[in-house]
């Protein structure tokens, strides 16, 4: 007791401890820290950019080494070019018009050589003719005097650009002239509305017209002489690519339709890669109506004359094109849900398989024709091959139906059964018929397929007439053979119509 009181007597010590649950820490804050975080993923995800960017330039460099060649071409001639307003001798001679000659460069330097003599030709003889009529038009409204002169110009400027402007509508001109028309008009009004507040203007004119045809030069001499690229090399190219993609479709999607078992995802992913062939035909026609229009201004080079017929590979390109729309129509039965049963298919199956495997070996034929620009003996011998696996084709058509109706009853049953009706036995045999339907279309599709490679006979033969193409030297068969290609069923058609006529 005694040792308790001294303890309450003597001096007590309390500590005040706060309650924190009433207050709310807030953290310091940290503008420069985060500023400088929001920096960091910045740059992170900028180099991670620009090395995807550059990852894929080195892949499309590597892919076409060609690209990279073009735009060293193009910095040669900029270069070129440029020592005319660097070096001082060659800027007298040609004043401050220089920097046409490197705006020239830039616009008409292109990847093959057609398409850079087409513009060259186009900028110099639209420039030239647009100059030629401004001073003439100048000179005129000089005559009649400071009244009459603005109203002289401006009526030459509008009937003029109008005209060519009108021009550029008309096919021909559109194809072969449009970038010279535009080139005309804005010489025309450049150096029109020009020479109204500008004194020299012969001068004016001589030095732009010069700078022109330097910087053309420059471009179609480099195009030419460093790694030429030729615009009817790449368009034979291109339509002998498209010409074994479209053999490789016809007979992938023939060989999905009657393949038996594996996996139908994979299956179908065989077949994506191998349609890709036809898909790449039927969106191939402008580039091949652009490389044929460059091709007819090239000059002759390799195995290609002056007068190379270019047109008869847009004959080519388009039959192909009516064959690969056949392949898209037969690609959609194959995926239709409304399918033939496994045993209707064997039926028809190793004829549909030879169909078109020589129909694949028809147009790879003649993409051989085509790259080596010789004529090919075995064309009679895989046309017939596929001509003739078409007509047992047809053979095996029109014993289809008879294959799978229903079995007919035999005249004991017919006796005793009379009062089954005839339309009864008729709807008997419809399911069977509605089985058949996707299969004959498909063959149908098939045959038709075979009708249109005989179109793209018909044109790659005309290609070998028109430019000559050699002959082989163990080629046995005549032209007349080579000709005789059509389906022979064609003929026996046309008779079987003769002895339906009515009399």
């Amino acid at each position: 007791m005694a040792a308790k009181k001294e303890v309450t007597n003597g001096v007590e010590w309390r500590i005040k401890v706060a309650d924190d649950s009433s207050e709310i820490l807030v953290p310091e804050a940290k503008p420069a820290r985060d500023v400088l975080l929001g920096l960091m993923f910045f740059i992170e995800g900028l180099a991670m950019k620009v090395w995807k960017f550059l990852q894929q330039a080195w892949e499309l460099g590597v892919d076409d080494p060609r690209k990279v060649v073009h735009c060293l071409k193009v910095g040669v001639a900029l270069t070129a070019v440029s020592l005319f307003y660097y070096m001082r001798p060659l800027y007298d001679g040609v004043g401050g018009s220089s920097m046409w000659a490197i705006m020239t460069v830039v616009v008409v330097f292109e990847n093959t050589v057609g398409a850079t003599l087409s513009k060259s030709l186009n900028r110099v003889c639209g420039t030239f003719l647009a100059g030629f009529l401004a001073l003439g038009v100048h000179w005129i409204a000089n005559q009649s005097g400071e009244t009459f002169e603005p109203v002289i110009v401006g009526a030459a400027v509008f009937l003029l650009a109008s005209a060519a402007t009108f021009s550029r509508f008309i096919p021909s001109v559109k194809v072969r002239f449009d970038y010279g028309a535009m080139i005309f008009i804005l010489t025309f009004s450049l150096v029109s509305v020009s020479g109204y507040r500008v004194d020299k203007l012969l001068d004016m004119a001589h030095q732009r017209l010069s700078t022109i045809i330097i910087g053309t030069s420059l471009c179609i001499t480099v195009s030419m002489l460093v790694c030429p690229i030729w615009a009817g090399q790449e368009l034979r190219s291109l339509i002998t690519r498209n010409m074994d993609k479209l053999a490789d479709s016809l007979e992938g999607c023939v060989n999905e339709y009657f393949q038996e078992g594996g996996s139908l995802v994979e299956r179908n992913k065989e077949c994506q890669k191998k349609l890709q062939g036809y898909k790449c035909v039927l969106s191939s026609k402008a580039t091949e109506e652009s490389m044929a229009n460059f091709a007819q201004w090239e000059p002759a080079h390799g195995r290609f004359n002056f007068g190379h017929p270019w047109k008869q590979y847009i004959k080519i390109g388009a039959s192909m094109r009516s064959c690969a729309c056949c392949i898209e129509a037969l690609n959609g039965c194959i995926n239709s849900e409304n399918q033939a049963p496994e045993e209707f298919k064997k039926h028809i199956s190793n004829i549909s398989l030879k169909v078109s495997s020589n129909s694949s070996s028809v147009i790879r034929e003649l993409a051989t024709t085509a790259k080596s620009m010789k004529k090919s003996s075995n064309m009679h011998c895989v046309v017939g091959e596929m001509n003739s696996a078409v007509e047992e084709l047809r053979a095996n058509l029109k014993s289809l139906p008879s294959l799978f109706n229903s079995p007919l009853m035999s005249e004991v049953e017919i006796h005793e059964n009379k009062k089954i009706e005839p339309a009864s036995r008729t709807m008997e045999t419809m399911p069977d018929l509605l089985e058949i339907i996707p299969l004959v279309t498909s063959a149908s599709l098939l045959i038709e397929i075979a009708t249109r490679v005989n179109g793209i006979v018909d044109a790659v033969e005309e290609l070998a007439d028109l430019a000559e193409f050699e002959t082989a030297s163990n080629e046995k068969s005549t032209k007349n053979e080579l000709s005789n290609h059509f389906l022979p069923d064609q003929q026996k058609d046309n008779e079987t119509t003769k002895d339906f006529q009515p009399v």
